[in-house]
């Protein structure tokens, strides 16, 4: 029997982290998402607020189905608010929809992380899809080259979530800044959407510690192969 000890050294880790970073944003949202905020203000409403303050009127706010779908859009400039989010008073949404906010704002000040994420969408996409294939098939026909192409393919989705943690953290300092200074939220309100947010950014720091180990691991195995085939 055939026991692949990569699963255990690089996969379950990543499933781990993973499990632990959707419980962590899961149970934080929950708890303030049952807290509304003394202002009354819905998430769509302090969206909007936050853009007006930054000049950024003709940025449209939007509603999107799903459960935490929201985001911001740099094609259309536009920011989609989920359904649990749009309508919401809760301190957890308005937290959630000032953030979408700070990416709108970054967008429009040509903030170089965001930009440079942008940019490398194409290549992200295109590495994500062929990379394991490549890989796959350089091992089967033996052709190693072809299988170092797919591991630096995917290479590109590293770099993807690299620059995401920066774009992602900061959008959150420039939101938990714009509900203290517009007095959106009080003292115990944000620091109850500093803990969403905080939540959240474990997700961006669990896919790039995914990917890592994921890339690694495929190094490992086509690194084991090629050296196991000289040994013949």
């Amino acid at each position: 029997m055939y026991f692949d000890w990569t699963y255990v050294v690089f996969v379950l880790p990543m499933v781990i982290l993973s499990l632990i970073a959707q419980v962590k944003v899961k149970s934080t949202y929950t708890k303030y998402s049952r807290i509304l905020s003394r202002r009354g203000l819905t998430a769509e409403q302090a969206a909007r607020m936050i853009l007006d303050r930054n000049g950024l009127r003709n940025v449209p706010v939007g509603r999107i189905s799903g459960d935490l779908t929201d985001h911001f859009d740099p094609r259309t400039n536009s920011i989609s608010l989920s359904d649990s989010v749009y309508g919401s008073t809760s301190v957890a949404a308005i937290g959630v929809a000032a953030h979408e906010s700070g990416h709108a704002v970054q967008y429009a000040e040509g903030y170089a992380p965001l930009k440079f994420r942008n940019a490398i969408v194409p290549v992200t996409q295109f590495g994500a899809k062929l990379s394991t294939p490549l890989v796959i098939l350089g091992l089967i026909l033996s052709i190693y080259p072809l299988a170092y192409a797919g591991i630096i393919l995917f290479g590109a989705v590293v770099v993807f979530q690299l620059v995401t943690l920066p774009t992602e953290f900061n959008a959150s300092r420039r939101a938990l800044a714009v509900l203290e200074e517009g007095n959106y939220l009080d003292g115990e309100e944000l620091r109850g959407a500093k803990k969403v947010l905080s939540a959240a950014a474990m997700t961006y720091v669990a896919a790039l510690f995914m990917s890592l180990m994921s890339l690694l691991r495929l190094i490992v195995i086509v690194s084991g192969s090629k050296n196991s085939r000289k040994r013949r």
